[in-house]
């Protein structure tokens, strides 16, 4: 059973995983865009400070001012600046090194369950192997947590396999016998299965919801192997089934296929309540996004890693329990002690993050980089759109259009937006992170949506990579950016693929006709800010970043509009 069945269980579990997410996530995002078209059932009435009416354009005292600026070329930071950009920078290193001291301790134990089950006594050369080789869910964990780039990611795998081969050398050297090829095999019998069960679930595509389906088809995969192994057991029961199948005219292949859906459903039931239960912690900020993704990690390893041990005794299976207990005592630990320095800043600033849609997976690029290291100091709120609808969806979204509530999450006039505004989270996880908020909206509630996070946000950034004569759909957000908001709280993101000249065109025909309201008016020197990024590496990210604080600075020594 748990060396031939489990590891089925386990096979056919992540295959199905892999299977449903992409299918799933397909389903939500036609759900979100067909609601996104909709109207609203509820009839709106727009606040006009809100929404905006057309005012009489008024003449311009002053002109509007384009500043350009690059990775080479940022304006000064204040102490204050650089100073908030470290603590973002120190708590995602805080984070990532609780979890290395709790792959560690995982790997410790598997390490010493080797060393105990195994002959010859203790030998420094296979401590340091064992140990070495456990570590490896570490090093994906690290590239989750801390990689910004390929580059990265590419040098802390690199960096992995030098400590390994120098510890392979050594020994090599102290134990003729041990051949590289022997030495080879046991790294991949130990962690390639386990690997390639995670990345069913890992891929970007599938990441958000992929360790919530794992955990349902465990569920109800193991009532199935579990249902047909308790029938074939007892023959009065298996009888019984045989003859009621006879009855409605089922055949033996009929019955079999029966009896394994009947033991699915059965504790894929119980495996659905779990899941109601992950998703009702999630919302009361019990543990991250983020947490679920690296523990779904480190119980597959724990799962799959045990089973080698089982052909010295059936008790071993419970060597990855033991781990994977140490691991979450040590992470929930290091993670009281992040929360309570957290507690002592007082702000965190709220950034509304606006975009071309059809930028499609350079947005998610964009935003899967950024966010690891805003998200450490300040949350996100954004429109929900066809871009990132699947790379942001949240637990308890997602479990709510299972459920056929995805309606719920829809804004449906500006009293329901009020109420979700006020609602907003602006606390961080037990690890540190803020969260990311959507807001998803009909046809005629983003534009109210729209208005009202940017003036309740601390800064914006606006992704205009893409923008062009061809693709200015965003055209509405600018002009009410220049109507409504203080333009020095914005940060315009463009690159190559930016029509320069055409949007600065459409900068000063707004500002031409910019409402005489406007709080820009009052503005000594309007200045538009556009940073231009070639790629997303560290170095850009940081740049992004230091732009966003500079005006989030800025922002709190003015009013609030």
């Amino acid at each position: 059973m748990l060396t031939g069945v489990l590891p089925a269980i386990v096979i056919i579990a992540s295959l199905l995983t892999l299977a449903v997410s992409i299918f799933l996530l397909w389903l939500y995002r036609r759900a979100t865009l067909r609601g996104m078209r909709q109207q609203s059932i509820r009839t709106t009435t727009p606040n006009v400070a809100v929404a905006g009416s057309k005012q009489k354009p008024v003449k311009q005292s002053a002109e509007l001012t384009i500043k350009n600026w690059g990775d080479n070329h940022l304006p000064p930071q204040s102490t204050e600046t650089l100073g908030t950009r470290q603590k973002m920078s120190r708590s995602l290193c805080a984070v990532t090194k609780v979890y290395m001291l709790g792959g560690f301790v995982y790997a410790l134990v598997f390490t010493l369950s080797w060393m105990v089950t195994a002959t010859g006594g203790f030998s420094l050369g296979r401590f340091l192997w064992l140990l070495i080789c456990f570590m490896w869910p570490t090093v994906i964990a690290v590239n989750l947590l801390f990689a910004i780039d390929r580059k990265e990611s590419l040098m802390i795998v690199a960096g992995y396999f030098l400590a390994i081969t120098m510890i392979a050398v050594f020994v090599l050297t102290r134990n003729p016998g041990v051949t590289p090829g022997q030495l080879i095999y046991f790294w991949l019998f130990i962690n390639l299965p386990a690997t390639l069960v995670f990345l069913s679930f890992l891929h970007h595509r599938i990441r958000s919801v992929g360790p919530l389906v794992l955990v349902f088809m465990l569920a109800g995969v193991a009532g199935a192997f579990l249902f047909i192994q308790i029938a074939g057991n007892n023959k009065t029961f298996l009888l019984f089934l045989s003859t009621a199948g006879n009855n409605f005219g089922l055949g033996a292949t009929s019955v079999f296929l029966l009896i394994h859906l009947t033991g699915f459903v059965l504790l894929a039931v119980c495996g659905w309540a779990l899941l109601r239960w992950l998703g009702a912690r999630y919302q009361k900020k019990h543990f991250s996004d983020q947490s679920i993704t690296l523990d779904a990690l480190w119980m597959t390893f724990a799962l799959v890693q045990s089973i080698t041990l089982v052909f010295e005794g059936w008790a071993w299976i419970f060597t990855g329990l033991v781990g994977f207990m140490l691991y979450k005592a040590i992470t929930t630990t290091g993670f009281s002690k992040i929360r309570r320095q957290a507690a002592k800043d007082t702000h965190h600033p709220m950034l509304l993050l606006l975009r071309v849609f059809a930028l499609g997976r350079q947005s998610e690029k964009l935003f899967e980089r950024f966010s690891k290291l805003w998200r450490h100091g300040g949350s996100i709120c954004m429109i929900a759109g066809p871009d990132l609808v699947t790379t942001t969806v949240e637990p308890h979204e997602f479990l709510e259009f299972v459920s056929g509530k995805l309606s719920r999450q829809f804004v449906k006039d500006e009293s329901d937006l009020n109420q979700r505004i006020s609602k907003l989270d602006k606390k961080s996880d037990p690890d540190g992170r803020f969260r990311v908020t959507e807001f998803f909206c009909h046809d005629d509630t983003w534009r109210m949506s729209m208005l009202r996070l940017a003036m309740e946000c601390d800064v914006i950034l606006m992704d205009l990579r893409s923008f062009s004569r061809k693709n200015q759909g965003c055209l509405y957000e600018l002009e009410q950016l220049l109507n409504r908001v203080d333009i020095n709280h914005i940060i315009f993101l463009v690159d190559q693929t930016t029509d320069l000249a055409f949007l600065e065109d459409r900068f000063l025909t707004l500002w031409k006709a910019v409402d005489r309201d406007s709080p820009n008016l009052k503005t000594a020197t309007p200045t538009i800010q556009l940073l231009h990024t070639r790629n997303q590496t560290r170095r850009s990210i940081n740049s992004l970043l230091s732009m966003l604080l500079m005006k989030h600075a800025g922002s709190e020594a003015t009013p609030a509009l």
